[in-house]
């Protein structure tokens, strides 16, 4: 596979700076269509998204943006513990500091798991998202969800493990488990939503779930195109988990290939 020239970025907000990457398709379609913004998981990074936006780069013909939230990856720590409405403080300030500062225009945006609320909120708010990608999404707190994360708790406190999260966040990486943890399993979370959110995305939607998700059952993407106004179209991996574009990049990238030819962006 050709290697994509990339660009690095340090991005300046009140509480810290934050690290994001682009991945230039170099082509002259690249130059007007809207570029592809990465929104990262609970545990993610950029590096977390490994190969696949170079891969989607190449495959849709336009840039890729991908960056790390504040305490995540490369960005600084997050002084603060992440409260109820951190899905909403995140498109209004992460999100529009990285925009500004990068000079995105229309812009297609992608988010996986709690990142998917995160782009669900961004284009809610923003006049010119063109198209929005929501891949194992959660829109509501559900008992399938905590389940897992509890799962994941105690999958978490065997020897090693944390370790495993410091290769990519380094000393955050207590922070990051904990944000996660603590943040999903707290009472007053039991009845965060993203309603009125979906209700106010005007752009068409593609939701993509694995058939056997450990977070989001497929009740997520049923309440998406009941509440979503610009249309929806639902691609299910079948044997699929929670990381769709890690267990089958080839089969994600051709759904969404063939979902922005159908958009006029």
């Amino acid at each position: 596979m050709p290697s994509l020239p990339t660009q690095d970025y340090w991005i300046t907000t009140e509480l810290g700076r934050l690290y994001a990457k682009r991945w230039l398709a170099g082509t002259n379609r690249s130059r007007e269509a809207a570029p592809i913004v990465l929104f990262h998981d609970s545990l993610g990074c950029v590096a977390l998204w490994r190969e696949f936006p170079e891969q989607l780069a190449l495959a849709t013909g336009r840039d890729v943006v991908a960056y790390d939230r504040l305490g995540f990856g490369q960005s600084d720590p997050n002084p603060n513990n992440l409260g109820k409405c951190f899905v909403h403080d995140e498109a209004r300030v992460g999100f529009r500091a990285v925009r500004e500062q990068l000079q995105i225009g229309p812009f297609i945006a992608f988010g996986h798991s709690v990142g998917g609320g995160m782009a669900i909120a961004v284009a809610a708010c923003a006049g010119d998202c063109m198209g929005l990608i929501l891949e194992s999404a959660q829109v509501f707190v559900e008992q399938h969800t905590l389940e897992g994360i509890v799962q994941a708790q105690q999958l978490f406190q065997q020897p090693g493990q944390l370790e495993r999260l410091k290769k990519y966040h380094g000393d955050k990486a207590a922070w990051v488990l904990r944000a996660w943890i603590d943040t999903w399993l707290a009472p007053d979370f039991a009845d965060w939503h993203l309603d009125a959110e979906l209700r106010q995305v005007p752009c068409p939607v593609l939701t993509i779930y694995g058939e056997h998700d450990e977070y989001s059952s497929l009740r997520h993407p049923e309440h998406i195109e009941r509440l979503a106004k610009g249309g929806t179209t639902l691609k299910v991996l079948h044997g699929g988990g929670h990381v769709p574009h890690r267990e089958n990049a080839d089969a994600v990238i051709d759904f969404i290939v063939r979902w922005l030819g159908t958009l006029a962006t």
